[in-house]
């Protein structure tokens, strides 16, 4: 067990993922990063995209999820994810794009019409995870 690293995902609603792995893949605030067991110790932001999970070796995915953004909390033995939101990947692939758009556009124009730091942050956050879900949408994922 010493070349795992015990990885664990937790959304509002439920624990997703409770389990040793070989490696995790997160998509940081500063960028993707990997974690192996022996890994430096940090808390991390996560923004919006797609966390890869390598369980049993470094060269196959065993599952992907989409999370929303959260906290990361990495030590030499563990990786904890707080996720604000997460979910299946096929579930953001199976979302309507014309909704997801319409989500967008209306969010844009909220923006524009923030009148405070506040508001425009809070928009900000929310346009970035309906964007990300649109980008997973039209990529060619493996």
């Amino acid at each position: 067990m010493a070349d795992k690293v015990e990885f664990e995902l937790v959304s509002p609603e439920k624990l997703l993922v409770s389990q040793p792995v070989q490696m995790v893949v997160v998509p940081g605030a500063e960028g993707f990063f990997g974690v192996l067991a022996g890994h430096a110790p940090m808390i991390v932001t996560v923004k919006p995209g797609i966390i890869d999970i390598y369980a049993d070796d470094m060269a196959t995915i065993s599952k992907r999820l989409f999370v929303a953004g959260g906290f990361c909390e990495v030590t030499a033995t563990r990786v904890t994810i707080l996720a604000d939101e997460a979910t299946e990947l096929d579930v953001i692939l199976g979302l309507d794009r014309a909704v997801l758009e319409k989500q967008a556009a209306d969010l844009t124009e909220d923006l524009a019409d923030a009148k405070t730091e506040v508001e425009r942050t809070a928009v900000e956050a929310k346009l970035a995870i309906v964007q990300a879900k649109l980008e997973l949408q039209g990529a060619t994922l493996h």
